[in-house]
């Protein structure tokens, strides 16, 4: 054995040592605070006698903690994922009271509620110890890190040639391009800010029509969006209720792109698909909705959940700033209701739990699963955080509550950009964004009457004096809850579930929400209903709709001119004819050629209804109780971001817009191609001009995780 490998060996035999005397102290601090947790014999004992006692103790659970513990975990696989997170509490206390059990002449004894508070502390404890004496001892550090993510080594560095990078693409969701920028500018987001100055490109790109993750995430993933034509829409040919973030909906869309493009997607060459709608071909999968729809041990989405609780001390910490979400999440919206915010919603009931659940639980395993696709050396790693999108949409696209959401997103970044430098291969980071979102009061809140009420008010059908909120659409907070689900192994939404949103009698129409965007169908007819049908059978209706002061626009076919668009004061142009200066002129650039793009879906809605949008505020009304909302046109919903560092191409050519999420995919297609790394194939959905033609270019007190989680040690000790 050589020097080196003497000295390493050293090196680990003192951090035993020095866990094991930090774990024997702290039992002797609890064994004094807490009356039912004993480690003397009746008579008492000398301090050397309690001291050996507690060495003892420590010993013997740290050996049950690495021998016993992995096996536990993997005996209960099948546990719900969120039931594990509460069991290792107890499991960890089992193994502390078993530990006790094998003192010698039995001088160890704790009640069972007290051994789980001494079991999660002595977790705690010994993991910022290891944490600590690891951090300037790269070997170590990257061992620790590995036991983290439920990596064991690095993989076969004769699998992946080490000289190619690697690349992360993590998807802020719902973060607008402007918002990103002044995050930036007001020092929210110090990491983004370093990367920026160091010469990374930061490209606004626009939505479809559809500004909404299913849309967004499906294009970028799997080359296309095709027939997406919103959040929800009803199909008349099949009869089902399509949302895109319910499984079953999930899964056929996926299946959709796939036939249509004849490529797997994204990430189907040694790829691994983090917390995301869909796979985007990936083998590895992690809370992944699409795989979320699978039963039994072929789940593979639950298995981040188990890779992350294995580590008892994960859970603690998780749970820790679970509970510390659902109290901010409280406070903030009462500190919100006295002082009369307005626009204001209601966010009460579940919602705390949901909030924390996405904003705490998601992350954490998330990046946990990121850092361990990075340390195993894949090749293409996506991952959605959709922390600000949840909480935009009940808090407001700005303000308070997302500046604390909007740091520790850049903590999450920073810390995946650290563990990177640990892995045994570079790696490029991507950042993106799939929407943004546009504040506003709520349709109802600013006129009285949801867009239901006014469609059937329109169609003379009786309205409810009670006029009833619309079930709120946050895909984020929608997200969270079928994750919750599937962790609880209760059962999802199917298509058959959600046709309880459909009407009683088949005459009366569909009306349906995606943030600003409204869908009116008519299920008894087999067709895409034309202006002329709905004039005759509601007289009343597109004029209702049309001339309502929240509604900006509606798209609706034409027996004489294929199919118009209705704004206010009787402007009727054919879509054929729009242009970025005509009615939708208030709506931005591109506006047009959106609609146009929508109106040959073969899904598209009888009556697509807009919102109004004011350009001096930016503001829209949201057709659910959404503050923050998106999924229509106007304002900044439309606009997200990709960021992207200087070693990779620019994405588009100089003075070029980056239009749609299936060029956003090819962009990205292009750069896993470039710097001799892996060989994708652009694939059918891919356009030649998007080959590589373009050569490259030269004060909380929250961490993002808790703050046990592992610092990565400063490369210049």
């Amino acid at each position: 054995m050589g020097y080196g490998r003497w000295r390493g060996a050293g090196r680990a035999a003192v951090r035993v040592v020095s866990v094991w005397a930090v774990s024997t102290a702290t039992l002797l601090v609890l064994a004094a605070l807490l009356p039912d947790f004993q480690l003397q014999s009746p008579d008492g004992d000398t301090l050397t006698r309690t001291a050996l006692t507690a060495a003892w103790a420590a010993g013997a659970f740290g050996l049950l903690t690495a021998l016993v513990w992995p096996l536990v975990v993997r005996a209960l696989l099948l546990v719900p994922a969120l039931v594990l997170g509460l069991l290792v509490f107890f499991l960890n206390g089992s193994l502390l009271l078993v530990a006790l059990w094998l003192i010698p002449d039995g001088r160890g004894a704790a009640d069972p509620e007290t051994a789980v508070v001494v079991a999660a502390v002595m977790s705690a404890v010994a993991s910022a110890t290891s944490t600590a004496l690891a951090v300037r001892d790269d070997d170590a550090y990257r061992r620790r890190l590995y036991r983290l993510t439920g990596r064991t080594r690095p993989r076969d560095p004769r699998s992946v040639p080490v000289p190619a990078p690697g690349t992360v693409f993590l998807q802020l969701d719902g973060v607008g391009h402007e918002v990103l920028r002044r995050a930036v500018d007001d020092g929210l987001m110090p990491t983004v800010a370093g990367w920026l100055e160091a010469g990374y490109r930061l490209t606004p790109w626009r939505t479809d029509w559809s500004s909404q993750t299913g849309a967004s995430q499906l294009g970028i993933l799997h080359g296309s969006n095709e027939d997406v034509p919103a959040f929800r829409w009803y199909e008349k040919d099949t009869g089902r209720l399509m949302v895109s973030n319910r499984p079953a909906s999930a899964v056929e869309l996926q299946r959709r792109a796939v036939r249509r493009t004849g490529d797997g997607g994204l990430l189907s060459l040694d790829g691994a698909s983090r917390g995301n709608l869909f796979s985007g071909g990936a083998d590895e999968v992690a809370l992944v909705l699409t795989v979320a729809a699978r039963r039994g041990r072929r789940n593979r989405s639950r298995a981040g959940y188990f890779a992350y609780f294995s580590d008892p001390a994960n859970a603690v910490r998780t749970a820790g700033s679970l509970v510390n979400e659902v109290v901010r999440e409280v406070a903030q919206s009462t500190r919100a209701r006295l002082r009369r915010e307005s626009p204001r919603i209601r966010r009460g009931g579940t919602y705390p739990f949901v909030r924390a659940f996405a904003t705490v639980v998601e992350r954490d395993v998330v990046v946990a699963a990121v850092m361990g696709d990075m340390l195993a050396g894949r090749t293409a790693v996506y991952a959605d955080l959709v922390a600000y999108d949840e909480v935009a949409h009940h808090s407001g696209p700005r303000g308070r509550d997302t500046d604390q959401v909007l740091r520790r997103l850049d903590r999450a970044v920073g810390l995946i950009a650290r563990v990177a430098e640990h892995a045994p291969r570079p790696y490029r980071i991507v950042l993106l964004s799939d929407h943004g979102q546009s504040p506003g009061e709520t349709f109802e809140g600013a006129y009285g009457l949801t867009l239901k009420d006014l469609v059937r008010a329109g169609c003379g059908l009786p309205v409810s004096r009670r006029a009833g909120r619309t079930r709120s659409g946050a895909e984020a907070g929608d997200a969270a809850r079928d994750a919750l689900r599937s962790a609880l192994h209760r059962p999802v939404e199917t298509g058959e579930e959600t046709e309880r949103e459909l009407p009683a009698r088949p005459s009366e129409p569909v009306v349906l929400a995606s943030g600003n965007l409204g869908l009116v169908s008519f299920p008894d007819v087999p067709r895409r209903m034309t202006r002329e049908e709905i004039d005759r059978r509601h007289p009343a209706l597109l004029r209702t709709l049309a001339r309502h002061p929240g509604i900006g626009f509606l798209l609706v076919a034409s027996e004489a001119h294929g199919s118009v668009v209705l704004a206010g004061d009787g402007v009727e142009v054919p879509v054929a004819e729009l242009a970025d200066d005509g009615p939708l002129a208030v709506f931005g650039r591109g506006a047009a050629d959106a609609v146009r793009r929508t109106d040959g879906f073969p899904h598209v809605a009888d009556v697509m209804v807009n919102s109004m949008y004011d350009p001096a505020t930016g503001a829209v009304h949201a057709f659910e109780e959404q503050i923050g909302s998106h999924g229509g046109l106007g304002g900044e919903q439309s606009h997200p971001f990709l960021l992207s560092p200087p070693e990779l191409s620019p994405p588009v050519a100089e003075g070029e817009e980056l239009v749609g999420a299936e060029r956003v995919h090819r962009v990205l297609r292009r750069w896993l191609r470039e710097d001799d790394g892996p060989q994708v194939p652009l694939g059918p959905s891919a356009d030649p001009a998007d080959a590589p033609e373009i050569s490259p270019s030269a004060t909380e007190t929250e961490s993002v995780l808790p703050a046990e989680w592992p610092v990565p040690p400063d490369k210049n000790h």
